[in-house]
C-alpha cells in the first residue's frame, strides 16, 4: 500500500503544532500588559502547556483505541481550534484565567494530536523505517518552531509594547485605546490559526486515510507498561524533554553568567551573527538581548539534526544512533563546563543539534512492539512530556546553589540514561530477531 499522501498530510500537522507551540511564546510580552500581570503569572502559560500533557495523554490513548487515529486527529485539531478562539474573549475582557483555560484547551488538543500522529507515522510503512519516518515528520515540526518567532515578530510584536510605568502615565482614554490595540494584536493571528485548524479538521474528515488499527483489540495500560521498551522509553522521554527545556530556558542567563555580553559586543564576527537573529542595533540593546539572540541557534539545531537523523536511522540501528547522539550531547556539555567565552557558548548551543533525534527515535523504539496497543503506549509516552515541568526548575535550583557550570551535572545524568536506553533497545531488538 502507498502511504505517501497520508504521510504528507500528517507531516503538515507536525509543522502546524510546532508553529503554534512557539508562537504562543510571542504572546508573553503582550499578555503582561493586557492582563497587568507579573513574570510569575506569565510563567503559568508554560505550566498550562505541560500540565495538559500530564492530564490528557492517558485519556487520549484510551479514546484513540476506541475511535481510531483518524477521528482522534480530527478531535485534536478541532479542540486546538476552540482553544485559539477562546483567546478572543480573553483578550477583549482582559480575563487572564480565561486565557489560561484557552491555552490549556489548545494544549489538550495538541496532546490528542500528538498521541495520535506520532504512532500513526511509525505505522505508515515497515517497522525498520519507523524511526526514520518519525524523524522526518519531526523535522517539519522543528521547521514550524523556527518560523514561529519570525511570524510572532511580524504579526504579534510588530509595534512597540509599553512598559507598565509608561501605561500608568497615559490618560484614561489613551490607556483604553492601547489595551484595545494590544488585544487586537493577539486576537487576529489566533482567529486565523483557528480557521486553519478547523479547515484542516474538515480536510482530514474528507480524506481517506489507511486504517492501521483494530479498534476492537483488547489490552490495558497495565499490559502496556510491562513492555520494557515502552516503560524505559517513557523515562527516556521524561528526561529528554526535561533536559532540552532546562538548557534552552537558562541559556541566556548562563551566557550572561560567563561574561559573554562584552565579548560579543567587541567582536566584529559575533556582532554580525547577532544582527542576523535580532533586528535591533547591537549598541542599543541590553545584555540579555545580546546573548539571548543566540539561543535561536540552539532550537534551530533540532531541525538540522532531525534531517540528518532521518537518513542515519534509516540505514543504521536507531538505538546505536540514539546512543551516539546522547554521547555527543554529553561531550558538548562537558566541553562547555570546562571552557569559557565563545567556545563555551557554541559547545552548549551544539547540544541542540544532538538533542534533535532523541524524541522521535525514543518514541519509535518504545512503541515498536505494541501493535494495536500503540495508542495506549503513545498516551504513556506523551504523559512523560511533563518532564519539562520538573527537570527545568530543578536545574534552576542547582544553578542557584552550586552555579551554572556544576549544575550541568544534571543534563549529563539525563543524557547518560538516554545513552543507556539506546544500548538497551538494540539488545532487546536483536534478541527478538
Amino acid at each position: 500500500m502507498n502511504y505517501t499522501k497520508s504521510f504528507r498530510l500528517l507531516t503538515s500537522l507536525f509543522f502546524m503544532w510546532g508553529l503554534i507551540t512557539v508562537l504562543v511564546d510571542s504572546l508573553i510580552p503582550r499578555l503582561k500588559e493586557i492582563f497587568s500581570i507579573g513574570n510569575f503569572e506569565a510563567g503559568l502559560v508554560q505550566f498550562a502547556f505541560f500540565i495538559a500533557y500530564g492530564f490528557v495523554s492517558i485519556p487520549a490513548g484510551l479514546l484513540l483505541k476506541k475511535i481510531g487515529y483518524k477521528k482522534g486527529i480530527i478531535i485534536g485539531l478541532l479542540t486546538m481550534g476552540i482553544g485559539c478562539l477562546m483567546f478572543y474573549p480573553a483578550a477583549s475582557f482582559r480575563v487572564f484565567p480565561l486565557f489560561l483555560l484557552g491555552y490549556f484547551t489548545l494544549a489538550s488538543g495538541m496532546t490528542v494530536l500528538q498521541v495520535a500522529a506520532n504512532p500513526y507515522v511509525t505505522m505508515l510503512g515497515d517497522s525498520d523505517g519507523a524511526s526514520s519516518r518519525l524523524n522526518l515528520s519531526q523535522a517539519f515540526n522543528s521547521l514550524g518552531t523556527a518560523i514561529a518567532p519570525v511570524i510572532g515578530a511580524i504579526f504579534i510584536l510588530s509595534d512597540n509594547i509599553l512598559s507598565t510605568d509608561e501605561i500608568g502615565v497615559l490618560p484614561e482614554n489613551e490607556k483604553i485605546d492601547y489595551y484595545l490595540q494590544e488585544a487586537s494584536a493577539v486576537q487576529g493571528p489566533f482567529i486565523i490559526l483557528a480557521a486553519i485548524l478547523i479547515g484542516l479538521a474538515i480536510f482530514v474528515f474528507f480524506t481517506k486515510l489507511p486504517k492501521v488499527l483494530d479498534e476492537n483489540s483488547v489490552g490495558t495500560y497495565a499490559e502496556v507498561i510491562k513492555n520494557k521498551l515502552l516503560s524505559r522509553g517513557a523515562l527516556g522521554i521524561f528526561v529528554y524533554v526535561g533536559v532540552e527545556v532546562a538548557i534552552g530556558s537558562y541559556l541566556t542567563l548562563y551566557f550572561m553568567d560567563i561574561g559573554l555580553v562584552d565579548q560579543i559586543k567587541s567582536s566584529e564576527i559575533m556582532g554580525s551573527i547577532f544582527s542576523l537573529v535580532h533586528s535591533s542595533d547591537i549598541t542599543e540593546v541590553d545584555g540579555k538581548a545580546v546573548v539571548g539572540a543566540f539561543v535561536v541557534f540552539y532550537w534551530s539545531g533540532a531541525m538540522v539534526g532531525r534531517s540528518i537523523g532521518t537518513y542515519l536511522t534509516k540505514i543504521y540501528n536507531p538505538g546505536n544512533i540514539l546512543s551516539l547522539f546522547s554521547l555527543g550531547a554529553v561531550l558538548m556539555v562537558l566541553l562547555s563546563m570546562n571552557t569559557s567565552g565563545f567556545l563555551a557558548m557554541w559547545s552548549i548551543i551544539a547540544v541542540g543539534l544532538f538533542n534533535s533525534i532523541m524524541f522521535p527515535t525514543i518514541f519509535a523504539i518504545a512503541i515498536r512492539d505494541l501493535g494495536d496497543l500503540k495508542p495506549l503506549g503513545s498516551g504513556v509516552l506523551c504523559t512523560a512530556i511533563c518532564g519539562g515541568a520538573f527537570i527545568s526548575p530543578f536545574y534552576g535550583y542547582l544553578a542557584d546553589t552550586i552555579g551554572f557550570k556544576l549544575a550541568f551535572i544534571l543534563p549529563i545524568v539525563c543524557y547518560g540514561y538516554i545513552y543507556y536506553y539506546g544500548k538497551l533497545s538494540k539488545k532487546i531488538i536483536n534478541n527478538e530477531g
